[in-house]
């Protein structure tokens, strides 16, 4: 290995310096043999600000950085020692750099941010996917372990001494984990952290519990149970489920403050109805205040109505007066007030997460530039340390994309990256690139009479004439299955012989499919997502036939898929394909909004379970008002047995699979009010409110969900209106142009630090462009368009005043200090105890 003062002795075609053992001298001088660009061969150079992570290390490791700098020349083995020093230093720093992105991305507060190198190891164990799948796993399992305990599903029932066993093994490793946060955060910071405290209370509870339980060797009431989703909660995956825990309670104010103006009139009419209709002995909805509370509050859900009315308008039709004013006022007014006043308030705190999350990354693009640049060169970040940063943050990042990066961050065309254009570092990095095919067509190649045939079908396919007839089989099509569908009689909808309407129409969307398979390319006619679309649902239609041709009866249902086809009708009018849009974009936020709903599914189940098990049953509510629907009696009319089974029954909450049925059909509201009176009979009056409860819990949820679809429609729509010429169908896209000569230059950089791999791939590139005769290659960067994208745009202007906002609070906190160089003026020098404040 060569070191600093065999340098000298260097020239063209001797062994290259390794790059990475020790500090190169000025390039111009001994760049005879070839001058690529200077970013590839600069040295490591010494560090603005210092990571962290090196303080404790500071009189192991050889000093500190400015030792490198040092005027004085340095022995050839003081040399090398100091460089290994150096490369180990900057590695903490790519490393630490790579934390506040991700920190910033995952909108982690920096509090969290690991202080020293053992909080360092805690934290790259804590910040890994196999434990991200431990914490996952632990947390289903706790979940899970409800449908083996009592009152457990029939099928799944363990012993006491089983489940609890689990449960400890469970929550031993609940423990192993928050020591391991406790061991990366430092006892303050976990103490401070109020989901960890919460976490670690559950934690105190459930273990208790479980060692009683498996002391004692029978099950108590275990309410506490419902608080195990506290655990899934905490997970790594779980974030979406988060933000919406958090929505929901930011949204709870304003939704209070209606609510309260909602039961006021509520008890008004109550108390109003009480003295109507009481004396109406016949009425048994308003004979006690209580039931006419009740009953109120369940015509609020319409679902009494207009049984709830029927005896006092029977008595007096004017009665109805009373049910129609109360139904205007609680139903269509404050009601739908509600929902404007959580839309406004949910458009609110959208705008203000955006706002957060936008600053906070911005904080940590800032914390990230500081650890990256250089003393000698303050003004921007080489690609030395940029690839070193990416190596951590990215690290199956090829070496192509990662110089495409760079590339494409770098606006001004120099050899460092700035803080302006590092700022962008979020929105370039998911970028996919690829090369740009050389021929417009997959057939350019081809000779000319193939060429010709091939070039004709592919302007059939584009034409508009053969869209729009597809789109006109598409309709007959449909017709055809909707006059076939009801022409059916009940029975085998199935007939043994195939119809031959299928085979037609499946015919000409297989030619369809030939055809643009063949005029488009198979890549790009795979790279449609209505295309795949188009081919999923006609191969679905192939195997229908199969099925049908062969009799195979139990993959009958695919032949039900037919009807998908007619959705291609969407793309005719672009309102419709904003619908798709939204609803794709949508689909992510509501999967989490989906999981947060059956979040307290789970508490309200497992409530249920402990205080309504077994109280509901066949023939059970016969002197409630409610007996008819849970009632089953077999008796004979001439020579057949009847039976009369009024069903509700099935609704119970025996175990956690019927609790969650139950619950569905709370939600939807229709007849809710058998369920609660049928429980109500059997237990006490009280047991109303655990089910009003769940109304009232639901209804905050659904009106989020309805406002949280509300708002992205309104902010598809405005931003569509904004933007009418943008190509928001094709995502982001960004082309780059490099040249042979610079990916040369890259293959000398990873040569000389041993990366065999990286330089395969690079010397691809080389054969490619010698393959075409090509001195440049252009390259797209594409990836899809997503919410904080259309954000952006949308508030385009008061970016700025964020942007400007948040320097001059930053300025206001952070001490005056002397810059180092004029180029670095606006960038003053955090401390450490600076880095780590929380940006909210």
């Amino acid at each position: 290995m060569l070191c600093c003062t065999e340098w000298k002795c260097w020239s063209p075609g001797s062994i290259v310096p390794d790059a990475l053992s020790c500090p190169l001298p000025d390039t111009a001088a001994v760049m005879q043999w070839r001058e690529p660009p200077a970013i590839y061969f600069e040295d490591y150079g010494s560090p603005v600000e210092r990571s962290s992570y090196l303080i404790e290390l500071n009189t192991n490791d050889g000093g500190s950085y400015d030792v490198i700098n040092d005027a004085s020349s340095p022995a050839a083995g003081d040399c090398c020692a100091q460089q290994s020093s150096a490369r180990h230093n900057w590695e903490m720093n790519y490393q630490e750099a790579a934390i506040y992105l991700q920190e910033g991305e995952n909108n982690d507060k920096f509090f969290t941010h690991p202080k020293n190198a053992k909080a360092l190891a805690a934290y790259l164990f804590a910040h890994n996917h196999l434990f991200y799948l431990m914490e996952l796993s632990t947390a289903l399992l706790l979940l899970l372990l409800s449908l083996c305990e009592a009152p457990a599903v029939p099928m799944l029932r363990l012993g006491i001494f089983v489940h609890a066993t689990l449960e400890l093994f469970a929550l031993i490793v609940v423990v192993f984990e928050l020591s391991m946060k406790m061991r990366w955060l430092g006892f303050q910071t976990f103490i401070r952290h109020k989901r960890t405290m919460v976490k670690t209370c559950v934690l105190f509870v459930q273990f208790i519990e479980a060692i009683v339980v498996l002391v004692r060797q029978t099950s108590h009431v275990r309410i506490t149970r419902a608080l195990r989703c506290i655990f899934l909660v905490d997970c790594r995956y779980c974030g979406a489920v988060r933000r919406n825990l958090r929505q929901i309670f930011q949204s709870l104010p304003p939704f209070i403050d209606i609510l309260l103006l909602l039961l006021f009139f509520m008890v008004i009419f109550a108390i109003l109805g009480f003295y109507l209709f009481s004396p109406n002995h016949s009425d048994p909805y308003f004979n006690t205040l209580e039931n006419s509370l009740v009953n109120l509050f369940v015509l609020l859900t319409t679902s009494n109505f207009p049984d709830v009315m029927m005896p006092s308008y029977a008595r007096n039709p004017w009665s109805c007066v009373f049910f129609i004013v109360y139904l205007s006022i609680e139903l269509y007014f404050i009601m739908n007030l509600l929902l404007a006043v959580v839309f406004d308030t949910f458009n609110d705190i959208e705008k203000r997460k955006f706002k957060s999350l936008l600053l906070h990354k911005r904080t940590a693009i800032q914390h990230a530039y500081r650890l990256l640049i250089t003393k000698q060169r303050p003004s921007g970040i080489s690609f030395k340390h940029f690839e070193g940063l990416l190596r951590f943050y990215k690290p199956r990042m090829c070496a192509r994309e990662r110089y495409l990066t760079f590339k494409a961050l770098n606006q001004s065309n120099t050899s460092l990256v700035s803080l302006k254009d590092f700022y962008n570092f979020y929105e370039v990095v998911g970028l996919k690139w690829k090369a740009k095919r050389n021929r417009e067509h997959w057939f350019d190649d081809l000779p000319r009479t193939a060429f010709l045939i091939f070039k004709g079908i592919n302007i059939l396919v584009k034409s508009r004439v053969f869209q729009y007839t597809m789109y006109t089989v598409v309709a007959v099509n449909g017709i055809w299955i909707l006059v076939e569908t009801f022409m059916l009689q009940g029975g085998n909808f199935f007939s043994r012989n195939v119809p031959w309407s299928y085979i037609v129409f499946l015919t000409i969307y297989g030619v369809e499919l030939l055809l643009k398979t063949t005029g488009l390319g198979p890549v790009e006619y795979l790279s449609s997502g209505w295309n795949l679309f188009d081919f999923s649902v006609t191969l679905f239609a192939f195997l229908g036939l199969m099925a049908l041709a062969f009799n195979m009866e139990p993959f009958y249902f695919i032949v039900v898929l037919r009807p998908l086809q007619l959705l291609r009708l969407f793309k005719l009018k672009k309102r419709y394909r904003n619908v798709l849009d939204t609803m794709f974009e949508l689909f992510p936020r509501m999967a989490s909004l989906g999981l947060t709903l059956l979040i307290f599914y789970y508490c309200f189940a497992i409530v249920g379970m402990e205080f309504f098990a077994g109280v509901v049953y066949p023939n059970c509510c016969n002197a409630s008002t409610v007996a008819d629907s849970y009632r089953w009696v077999n008796h004979t009319v001439g020579n057949k047995t009847v039976v009369e089974e009024g069903y509700y029954y099935l609704n119970n909450f025996d175990n956690i699979l019927n609790s969650f049925v139950t619950l569905f059909e709370l939600t939807v509201v229709n007849d809710w009010y058998i369920i609660m009176e049928g429980v109500t009979s059997q237990t006490t009056h009280w047991s109303r409110l655990y089910f009003m409860i769940f109304y009232i819990v639901t209804m905050v949820v659904m009106t989020i969900i309805v406002a949280f679809i509300l708002d992205a429609f309104v902010f598809r729509m405005n931003y569509t209106r904004k933007n009418q010429d943008s190509e928001e169908d094709n995502g982001i896209v960004l082309e780059k142009e490099i040249s042979k000569e610079e990916v040369v230059g890259i293959i000398e950089l990873y040569k000389r630090s041993s990366a065999a791999t990286e330089t395969a791939q690079l010397q691809k590139i080389v054969l490619q462009m010698d393959k075409y005769g090509q001195m440049t290659t252009l390259f797209l960067g594409r990836r899809s368009r997503t919410k904080s994208d259309l954000s952006m745009k949308m508030y385009e202007e008061e970016i700025q005043e964020w942007y400007e906002e948040h320097s001059r609070k930053e300025d206001s906190q952070t001490p005056l200090q002397e810059p180092a160089s004029a180029s670095n003026s606006s960038l003053k020098p955090l401390s450490l105890r600076q880095r780590s404040q929380t940006v909210i």
